[in-house]
């Protein structure tokens, strides 16, 4: 069995091109933590100034996220955009070409710098891309579980403009052809919410795949000494999904021809909770189990997401991010997917 708990992105609106710098010198320093070569730093910083450049002089509303997956051993970095989108997105990718009179090596050098890259751009919806860069001596980061390829995930997690700590968490947990899943929200925003919503992925951490009627109980006490949190906690397995929580972190199963919410009980835990019982139910084939704070809106239309489905998991989440955050609190959002069988 293989338990990650969830990272933190931080974000960097990117108005013009002085913002690019900011972000870059965080990259610079995650690495610098990490004792990371100097090669392979420089790496990470051209991702992030050739991402961040594109987005100033290119798009509208553009935001870099980015984070150190410690589990994985890479940083990566997530782009996100309000438009216009690339018509040509093939054509945009060579060397080259470029839509503002600029050199157009940008993506080009994106994707050569990276150990691994994936975008998507519509017209009507903008891009999302997301670069992983892991130092050359350890194996390039995959997208899936390291547990095994059952399931594919990936998750966005920023705090609320102003704080240095996100008061939602997250944990995934693999065991074979079973997945688990718990997203924790904090209440509030801050220091103190991260400590409610930790204690929640610490509990859940130590018996990923018990009965809800047996796990979150004790989390339910842990939780006494914290302000609470609001929880989802879900198994994934054998063709369905088992699911509990208390408050609203909500889920979702959305596939191209299936869009199902997945609600639990008012309450908070370790406040006031008082039905600890798991709910079921049938899992589509190709579907995605979506789960997300409330900083995200609760109704966000899965009509434009379809592309998305079946890429790399965080392009769907960082674009749920992008357009239906509700920009006044913490977000956190966890996709997961299981992988078909080769």
């Amino acid at each position: 069995m293989e338990v990650i708990a969830g990272w933190t992105h931080r974000a960097f609106v990117i108005e013009d091109a002085s913002c690019v710098g900011e972000a870059r010198r965080h990259v610079a320093r995650l690495c610098s933590e990490r004792d990371w070569p100097e090669v392979d730093a420089a790496r990470a910083a051209i991702v992030a100034t050739e991402l961040g450049t594109n987005l100033a002089k290119h798009a509208q509303k553009g935001q870099l996220l980015v984070a150190a997956r410690d589990p994985f051993g890479d940083i990566e970095i997530l782009s996100v955009d309000g438009g216009p989108g690339i018509a040509d997105l093939p054509r945009a990718m060579r060397d080259g070409v470029s839509t503002r009179s600029t050199p157009g090596s940008g993506l080009g050098a994106i994707a050569r710098q990276s150990d691994f890259f994936d975008i998507h751009s519509a017209p009507d919806q903008g891009t999302t891309c997301v670069a992983r860069i892991a130092p050359a001596s350890r194996a390039p980061a995959a997208p899936t579980a390291r547990g095994g390829a059952a399931y594919a995930f990936g998750a966005v997690c920023v705090p609320v403009r102003g704080e240095t700590v996100c008061g939602d968490g997250w944990c995934v947990a693999f065991d074979g052809e079973r997945a688990a899943a718990l997203l924790a929200d904090g209440l509030g925003h801050g220091p103190d919410a991260a400590v409610a919503s930790q204690e929640a992925v610490r509990c859940f951490a130590e018996r990923p795949f018990a009965d809800a009627r047996e796990s979150l109980p004790p989390m339910h006490e842990a939780l006494r000494t914290t302000r609470g949190a609001a929880v989802f906690a879900m198994r994934v397995g054998a063709g369905d999904v088992a699911y509990a929580g208390a408050g609203n972190v909500l889920g979702r199963v959305v596939s191209g021809t299936f869009d199902k919410s997945l609600l639990t009980p008012h309450g908070t835990l370790g406040l006031q909770a008082r039905r600890f019982e798991a709910m079921r139910m049938p899992l589509p084939l190709h579907a995605t189990v979506i789960l997300h704070s409330d900083g995200v809106v609760s109704r966000w239309d899965a009509g434009g997401l379809g592309p998305l489905l079946h890429r790399d998991p965080v392009l769907l989440a960082a674009r749920i991010y992008a357009d239906f955050s509700r920009g006044r609190d913490d977000v956190c959002i966890l996709a997961l997917r299981p992988t078909p069988s080769p």
